[in-house]
């Protein structure tokens, strides 16, 4: 077992999410501007000055973030794509993503100062390949989402100092790790391009066609059966993180979710990072972090490829629906100036909201004529209002999102805490995390 613990990465789909996971966890994150990124659309979230403030944000905290370049790029945009290279680089961050070879020959010519972190894109699953890109002066690879466990352990005896990262959690793709083009066949929006339409996640109706008398009928199918055939439950290898761990192999556990929502990248983040750390305490817990997992939205769970080989795999399809409700909704996120939170979902006075909060934060207890802060006997903190109040001291009945007010806390909170509420109308995931 390495002394050393094995780095925690988020995604970072614009600032605030950044700053979310690291506060609820992770060692780094990863995100991009949106050119040459392969989450274009999250990616404008980002600009170079808030990139740049992100990226200071982690080095005053002792944390990496890695940019994206992971596009594949065409002949007409090579010149762009220098510039983008130099642009990125002046600020900084601790690695660039690179998918294509040629790419990472021209971030090896025009910004040798900053390591290449190969993107899943280039679909390593052997020392061969693993060798060809370390010569090309990449020193980390991000392997193929369908390796195996057996497979990595043999890339890292036989380059040692080739730097590991591997997917645990989020979307799969239906394809080989991108190599799609349903969405641009369909929607014109290219998935190797970084603008995925996900349209393996669509609900299908089957037809049958006979061109010799021109007859066309409707499939019927049994419910629950082929309805969504693209559909991929979402990865999760929680339970299997001491085993990942255990190995030696892996210097990186990498969460996808760069357009999932401020709570999902709090949770993942925050339950993994238990995970990492219990397994060097000697007091690991699976169901700990999965009950925290299931609270976020998701497809259902599979422990997906790492663990097991594809054709000793039936639960990785989900053929019932595209997204479930997770089982709890966020209610409120907590602002800057920890007295107040901006309303998410919905909280009305004297009920109880449970509170979510960043890593390590201490949460006083107090009741005053806006409410109570206090601890269950379950060992979690909740709130109580009495009183619903905004910033200018405007009493509501109750709060919704969309409402753009402050709304006055009983007592301090920390920056970025989550208030959550149990979901009611949670559909049936029972079988659908075989961890």
């Amino acid at each position: 077992m390495k002394n050393n613990k094995t780095e925690l990465l988020s995604p970072a789909g614009n600032l605030e999410k950044l700053k979310i996971a690291f506060n609820y966890g992770a060692d780094a994150v990863y995100g991009g501007v949106s050119h040459f990124s392969l989450r274009i659309r999250s990616g404008k979230e980002f600009t170079f000055e808030t990139f740049k403030e992100g990226i200071d944000y982690a080095h005053a905290r002792g944390k990496k973030v890695y940019a994206t370049i992971n596009g594949f790029p065409f002949n007409s945009q090579i010149e762009l794509l220098k510039k983008h290279i130099v642009q990125m680089a002046e600020l900084k961050p601790d690695a660039l993503i690179v998918a294509a070879p040629g790419v990472v020959r021209l971030c090896r010519e025009l910004a040798p100062q900053i390591p290449i972190h190969l993107s899943t894109q280039a679909n390593v699953m052997n020392y061969l390949d693993a060798q060809v890109y370390y010569d090309m002066g990449v020193r980390r690879i991000i392997a193929a989402r369908e390796i195996s466990l057996k497979d990595v352990k043999e890339i890292k005896k036989l380059l040692p100092d080739m730097e590991i990262e591997i997917f645990v959690h989020g979307s799969m793709c239906f394809a080989y790790s991108g190599r799609c083009l349903v969405s641009a066949v369909q929607m014109g929006r290219v998935p190797n391009r970084g603008s995925c339409a996900n349209d393996c996640r669509f609900e299908y109706t089957l037809y049958a066609a006979n061109e010799d008398h021109s007859s066309l009928f409707r499939l019927e199918e049994e419910p629950g059966v082929g309805t969504y055939i693209f559909n991929a439950k979402d990865m999760n290898l929680a339970s299997h993180l001491d085993e990942i761990l255990e190995s030696g192999a892996v210097d990186s556990v990498k969460i996808e979710g760069r357009t999932k929502s401020p709570y999902y990248a709090a949770v993942t983040a925050f339950a993994y990072r238990s995970a990492i750390d219990d397994f060097y305490d000697n007091k690991f817990d699976a169901s700990k972090y999965q009950y925290e997992l299931a609270t976020t939205k998701n497809r259902g769970f599979t422990d997906a490829y790492l663990i097991h080989r594809p054709f000793e795999k039936n639960d990785t399809q989900n053929h019932e629906y595209a997204l479930s409700t997770g089982s709890y909704e966020v209610s409120g996120l907590v602002t800057s100036d920890e007295e107040h939170f901006m309303c998410k979902y919905k909280t009305y006075a004297n009920e109880d909201t449970e509170i979510f909060a960043p890593l390590n934060a201490k949460i006083e207890e107090v009741e005053n004529e806006i409410g109570k802060i206090y601890k269950k006997e379950d060992g979690k903190y909740y709130i109580n209002f009495k009183k619903i109040l905004t910033e200018s001291n405007k009493e509501l009945e109750s709060v919704h999102s969309g409402n753009t007010n402050k709304i006055k806390l009983p007592g301090k909170l920390p920056y970025l805490t989550m208030l959550r509420v149990k979901n009611a109308e949670v559909p049936n995931l029972e079988g659908t995390c075989s961890n």
